[in-house]
């Protein structure tokens, strides 16, 4: 089956809250209001789907000028190593450009480094975290 991708298309909450703790393996976390965590903090975002099924998202939040971060890459297990990671940061990463922004930060785990570096060409950098909670 095809899959289509949307930039900053409608998103409904149930199914992307459910899509993260399939893909991240996580639960008890309940309800994410994420429709309106996007309108508020989000420059731009990108969906994939399979027919009905979102089956991968990619948020981008910026500082309102040259800085972006993207977060939140995630696909479903079940479709996983097909593209869809690669094409949606390569959507994401196309749409902050054409937004303005210079930069593009993300932040990923050791087992994730060939994913953003190799194959969607993002340099590994020096950063700091302080972790709130």
């Amino acid at each position: 089956m095809e899959t289509t991708y949307r930039v900053d298309g409608p998103v409904d909450d149930e199914e992307l809250t459910t899509l993260h703790e399939r893909a991240f393996r996580a639960s008890g976390h309940g309800f994410v209001p994420w429709s309106k965590r996007l309108k508020r903090h989000s420059i731009c975002w990108v969906t994939a789907h399979r027919g009905d099924q979102l089956v991968g998202f990619v948020n981008v939040i910026g500082d309102g000028g040259a800085h972006a971060v993207l977060l939140d890459t995630v696909v479903l297990p079940s479709v996983q190593r097909q593209g869809i990671g690669t094409a949606l940061v390569t959507r994401a990463v196309d749409e902050a450009r054409s937004l303005g922004c210079q930069y593009l930060h993300v932040d990923y785990e050791p087992e994730a480094a060939d994913f953003y570096e190799r194959v969607c060409g993002f340099q590994p950098t020096a950063a700091g975290l302080i972790r709130l909670g």
